[in-house]
């Protein structure tokens, strides 16, 4: 699985992959969440544009997977990383992640951020696996604290949430 930076074009696709990807969360009892609808085509070229969306691509150059980020208290965050099922399970989303945190060196960030749902199995369990450490409240931010009450705002809380730090 080769990935390279999103091009404008595959935008639409982004949106696809996370439509898909949603899905599975109907059969975990968050419909809601399932059909919450994907990150406008506006906000996503705003993050392709900062160079800071990914795709992972098949053969065919297709996008089956995307990771955007953005600068959050001095890390990197991310905002969203989405795997087409049809091409889950195959360390796609770890390989991005990877990616990411070889371009947060690069740069010198020290660490990526995430917030996630605490209890679904693909969320927090496998950040963790992936190296990812729960945060404190206290260890919280300015920035992820916006994150989080944007979260709020949005509904999202009715899950247990977490903050997650990997340092690079």
């Amino acid at each position: 699985m080769r990935i390279r930076a999103a091009t404008i074009g595959d935008l639409p696709l982004l949106q696809d992959i996370e439509r898909a990807a949603g899905r599975c969360f109907r059969d975990i009892g968050m419909p809601e969440i399932a059909d919450d609808e994907p990150l406008p085509l506006g906000e996503l070229a705003r993050h392709q544009e900062a160079g800071l969306a990914w795709v992972a691509v098949d053969g065919s150059d297709a996008p089956v997977a995307y990771l955007i980020a953005v600068p959050a208290d001095g890390n990197l965050h991310v905002e969203q990383v989405s795997v087409h099922p049809d091409s889950a399970r195959r360390g796609i989303g770890l390989s991005l992640l990877d990616h990411l945190a070889d371009h947060a060196l690069a740069g010198g960030v020290p660490a990526l951020t995430l917030t996630t749902f605490a209890e679904v199995p693909w969320n927090a369990p496998y950040y963790a696996r992936c190296g990812f450490r729960t945060l404190s409240e206290s260890a919280l931010g300015p920035d992820l604290r916006a994150i989080r009450r944007q979260e709020t705002a949005h509904g999202l809380d009715r899950w247990p949430r977490v903050c997650m730090r990997r340092a690079v």
